[in-house]
This record gives structure tokens, C-alpha cells and sequence, in this order.
């Protein structure tokens, strides 16, 4: 019987546009971090950026890692201020936060989510999964309105691995106090999601959303929807 509903988040619920490729957004952090005595030059920043990124996934024993942007501020501040470490935490969280904010372009929930939601949530216990940053992830899902229909949110960087680890959506699993079983799975990319969760025991759902691999050689969700409201129609058909 299925009693809950996990949700991939970006791409999913929330149609989000960024460039951290963008000069602008390395001049803007580089800016705020100047305020608080860390001068370094946003070509360098960006170039540190990129370079403690790749590093920490090279060197990270997961086989599906995941970076942590607030480290990554941290070890730039560390090498570029004479602050006292404890600051340097806190001011490394800020810098993060700063940087999305400048490379976000967009940031809607899709047409129908809202409503198909709470539909939803008054039959189904909710959750989140998502890779990515909880520092962006949390604030985004307020800044949408859409935090409240959710009983947990499992995001990716607080582990060090991502989708499509198959302790990811255990620990998501969880959270929720339900088997896989119980649970269908809704995302929009055909590897990370569909193909993902299907091996970890859920029913699927694939939204063809204008993000995601649409495509992928093993994943046969269970049902395909092409506008979210067809949400409704589609966990109607799988809990029969």
C-alpha cells in the first residue's frame, strides 16, 4: 500500500536557472568578502572555486560524491584572511549563500505544483530528496512557498554523496519511517532518479521536465507525466 510520496526537488518541483560560470557572480562574492578583510580577486576566486571543487571530489572515497560549498569558502578565507577560525565558519556559510544568490537566474515552481501538492498532502506523507547544498536547498524551498507541504528534506551535500548512491534514498527512506515499497518516487532525470530509485524499491514516476537526462539505457519508470497536475492521475494508476 503506499502511504508517501518522495520528490526530487530541482528540476522537479522548483524550475531553477544558474551560471557559476558567470565572471559576475565570483565579482559579487568577492565584493562581500572584501567587507570582512578577505581580499582576493574574483578571477582568482573563481579559479579557487573550480579547483577546491574538483579536488574535493577527487578526493573523496564516495563513488558518487558530493562537494561542500561552505568548505570550499572556508579554505579560500582560511588562505586569503588572518580572521580567527570560528569567523571564518561562519563567514564561509555567508559567502556560499552570497554566490547562489548571484548565480541564480531563475526560481519558479512549475505550473500545477502548488495545487498538485496540496492534493497530495492531505492522503500521503511527503519528503525531499536532493542533491546539492542545504544552505541553498532549504532557503529556495521557503522562498517557493512549497517547505510546508514536506516532512523531511534529505539533502546530498550533508553526506558527501549523491544521487544515485543507494544510501541516499535509504536514509530518505528513513526520514519518512516507510519502505520503499510504500513510497513512489518522483523525479526528472531517467539515471539519477528513475533508474535510482527503482533499484532501491520504489515505484516511479518520470516528469519530462525541461531539465534532466530524458534518457537512459535500464530506466523504465512507471509512469510518465508531461505536466505536473498529471501527477494526480499517475499516483491514482499506481496505487490501484
Amino acid at each position: 500500500m503506499i502511504k508517501g510520496l518522495l520528490f526530487d526537488i530541482n528540476g522537479t518541483l522548483i524550475d531553477i536557472l544558474t551560471n557559476e560560470g558567470d565572471d559576475n557572480v565570483y565579482r559579487t562574492t568577492a565584493n562581500f568578502l572584501d567587507y570582512y578583510g578577505v581580499h582576493v580577486p574574483h578571477w582568482k576566486l573563481k579559479e579557487l572555486f573550480f579547483e577546491l571543487n574538483h579536488k574535493q571530489r577527487h578526493e573523496s572515497k564516495e563513488e558518487f560524491p558530493e562537494f561542500d560549498a561552505a568548505l570550499i569558502f572556508q579554505d579560500i578565507i582560511t588562505q586569503y584572511s588572518t580572521g580567527k577560525t570560528t569567523e571564518n565558519i561562519r563567514l564561509a556559510k555567508d559567502a556560499a549563500i552570497v554566490f547562489r544568490a548571484a548565480s541564480r537566474f531563475k526560481l519558479d515552481p512549475y505550473p500545477g505544483v502548488e495545487e498538485t501538492l496540496k492534493i497530495l498532502s492531505k492522503q500521503y506523507k511527503m519528503a525531499v530528496l536532493s542533491d546539492g547544498q542545504t544552505l541553498w536547498a532549504l532557503p529556495e524551498l521557503r522562498t517557493t512557498g512549497l517547505d510546508r507541504f514536506f516532512s523531511s528534506v534529505t539533502v546530498s551535500g550533508d553526506y558527501g554523496y549523491r544521487k544515485p548512491d543507494p544510501r541516499f534514498f535509504k536514509t530518505a527512506l528513513d526520514k519518512m519511517e516507510l519502505q520503499p515499497e510504500e513510497v513512489i518516487y518522483i523525479g526528472n532525470d531517467m539515471y539519477r532518479d528513475v533508474y535510482a530509485a527503482k533499484k532501491a524499491g520504489m515505484k516511479t514516476v518520470f516528469f519530462r521536465s525541461n531539465q534532466g537526462d530524458h534518457e537512459y539505457h535500464g530506466a523504465d519508470p512507471d509512469y510518465i507525466i508531461y505536466k505536473f497536475e498529471e501527477l494526480l492521475r499517475a499516483v491514482e494508476f499506481l496505487t490501484v
